[in-house]
């Protein structure tokens, strides 16, 4: 067997389910597992919320260490998956490592939902949200505009690489400028409250926060407390990007954020 394909298979595996967000204890569990398939002495994995390093060891072989930082996070649990299911049918001999290796870089590349779907998605959570708040069809249309204006901010974000704090702090501004502008001019007497709440969930960091949770209780703190604060740091962005959005269209029509 070859162990450096082994080790960079197994740290392939770990980078894709650590961007995908899974938790801390299950990218070390999967690339121990893969690891172990070697038979060596010391196979060994660490992993933080931003970086990955696995190591292979044997008297009879010279150490193999693979250290990879990761930067990019989302949130893609079919691509947990996916992985979790290359690492069993590697571990049960099914397949081999060349061909694990393979699948898995076919999983890093693959695009699930296109552009138009995610556009789509976005005003879909927009518009369902504020519906399930109580707003009425005129407040669903209205949400609709202010998801079609979510999607094109965070599309114009990615394309012009925006930190994930300003990313969200212009989304959450253009949120609320758009809900108040056609709350005054356009549509008067809609629940601007309710319109915001429910366009602003694409952006609310739940499942970061819920994966900090359970790798606090899993006794990796570490990388618990960075999660954590990652969820706070977008949590304030998005309330930076509201209050913000909402003071200056008050400021510019002289106080008034009502019809």
């Amino acid at each position: 067997m070859n162990d450096k394909l082994l080790v960079e298979t197994a740290v392939l595996a770990g980078e894709i389910m650590l961007v995908s967000g899974a938790e801390i204890y299950r990218v070390e569990n999967t690339i121990d597992h893969i690891l172990r398939k070697a038979g060596r002495d010391t196979a060994e994995a660490i992993v933080f919320s931003t970086g990955i390093f696995a190591s292979l060891n044997d008297p009879s072989i010279e150490a193999i260490t693979v250290a990879r930082r990761v930067t990019g996070r989302s949130t893609n649990l079919n691509r947990v998956y996916l992985v979790n299911d290359v690492s069993r049918s590697l571990c049960e001999d099914r397949i081999t490592v060349e061909e694990a290796y393979g699948r898995l870089k076919e999983i890093r590349n693959a695009v699930q939902y296109g552009k138009r779907r995610k556009d789509i998605g976005i005003i879909g959570v927009a518009v369902f949200f504020t519906l399930l708040l109580g707003g009425k069809w005129r407040d669903c249309l209205a949400a609709a505009v202010t998801g079609i204006s979510l999607a094109a901010a965070m599309e114009v974000s990615i394309r012009i690489r925006l930190n994930d704090f300003c990313a969200n702090g212009v989304c959450a501004f253009l949120i609320a400028v758009s809900t108040l502008f056609m709350e005054r001019w356009f549509m008067p007497g809609i629940k601007s409250d309710i319109i915001m709440i429910g366009a602003i969930m694409p952006l609310l960091p739940g499942v970061i926060f819920t994966t900090a949770i359970r790798d606090t209780l899993n006794g990796d703190y570490a990388s618990g407390t960075a999660r954590i604060m990652e969820a706070v740091v977008i949590a304030l962005a998005v309330a930076a990007g509201v209050g913000a959005g909402m003071g200056l269209f008050q400021w510019i029509t002289g106080g008034g954020l009502t019809w």
